[in-house]
């Protein structure tokens, strides 16, 4: 199978060792990274790469820069989105709230890559071919360093933004009563560095119905993760067990009771730690993730409903693509 696969240029989290294991576990794949620019532009990209020579053309982008080009799209029989963001479609307080249902629908035959669990068995609910493929960490950047952990409770990472009020709310609540540092690093190093000295990490990805990369990159760093809970089935399908590999919550009350635990019972705060450790090495490295959308992009698709000779013809005439 051929497959070419179309990513983001630009990213705040590295993800090119992860690009590599889907590469490297698909018999032919070519990666090409775009532009800002180009992503808005897919008609020119689609030509100048023959992408009718290829079995399947992944996109991973952002909904604001692929909404427009729906007409294009439609031209992709193979056509599989690669998501991270979709999460915000059942966000009231995000400014995408329904914006994927709607977009997924014009697109029927596509396969959605999503990161969550929930996530994907709405969209499937809604006709969506939504299949569920984790996130993870990049095994050859993230590790424990073995650093002494002079930083109790931390959260590292944005709080910013209309998609975060209950994420800057329930960190508000949890810092009014206890020493929790609240902070931002650049992505890399000083990130990596700054993990290795955290004893308990905050996840606070409250409301957003599945767990943000840092999840994995903490447990990888061997920090204790305290996490808010996104509910039974997705505790389960990604093998967080409560006071075993991850300590889990429901709100600040419950995470400050938590923290309370941990710092009286060291020995269970290190066992928690070794075991969320050994979790994510084992189940969520971009090699293991990477296999796994390899998988999912292979594949059998939902048969592709063609184009009328109207659309064509507007196709050939706006684009310039032949089909």
């Amino acid at each position: 199978m051929r497959v070419l696969l179309l990513v983001m240029d630009e990213q705040r989290i590295i993800l090119d060792h992860l690009y590599e294991m889907i590469r490297v576990n698909i018999s032919a794949c070519d990666v090409v990274r775009l532009s800002r620019r180009q992503q808005s532009r897919l008609a020119g990209v689609l030509k100048q790469a023959n992408y009718q020579g290829y079995d399947r053309v992944v996109i991973f982008s952002r909904l604001k820069r692929l909404q427009t080009q729906v007409d294009v799209l439609r031209c992709i029989p193979g056509l599989v989105f690669l998501e991270h963001d979709a999460c915000q479609n059942y966000m009231p307080s995000s400014k995408y709230h329904g914006a994927y249902s709607a977009f997924y629908k014009l697109l029927p035959w596509a396969k959605v890559l999503c990161s969550g669990y929930q996530l994907a068995s709405r969209l499937r609910q809604e006709g969506v071919d939504a299949v569920f493929v984790s996130k993870g960490y990049d095994e050859r950047l993230v590790c424990d360093m073995g650093r002494p952990r002079d930083i109790e409770v931390a959260f590292i990472g944005s709080a910013k933004g209309r998609t975060y009020v209950h994420r800057r709310e329930f960190l508000r609540q949890v810092g009014s009563a206890s020493n929790l540092l609240v902070t931002r690093t650049e992505s890399g190093g000083e990130y990596i560095e700054l993990l290795n000295r955290v004893r308990v990490f905050i996840s606070a990805d409250v409301g957003m119905g599945e767990y943000m990369v840092k999840n994995f990159e903490a447990m990888a760093c061997g920090c204790v993760l305290l996490a808010w809970s996104q509910g039974a089935e997705e505790d389960a399908a990604l093998g967080f067990k409560d006071g075993h590999n991850v300590m889990l919550c429901r709100s600040a009350s419950e995470a400050l009771e938590k923290l309370a635990l941990l710092r009286s019972a060291p020995a269970l705060a290190d066992r928690i730690a070794r075991e969320g450790k050994a979790f994510a090495e084992s189940r969520y490295t971009f090699a293991r993730i990477g296999r796994d959308l390899a998988r999912a992009i292979e594949a059998p698709m939902r048969p592709w409903p063609g184009l009328s000779l109207w659309q064509k013809l507007w196709i050939r005439v706006r684009h310039g693509m032949k089909i």
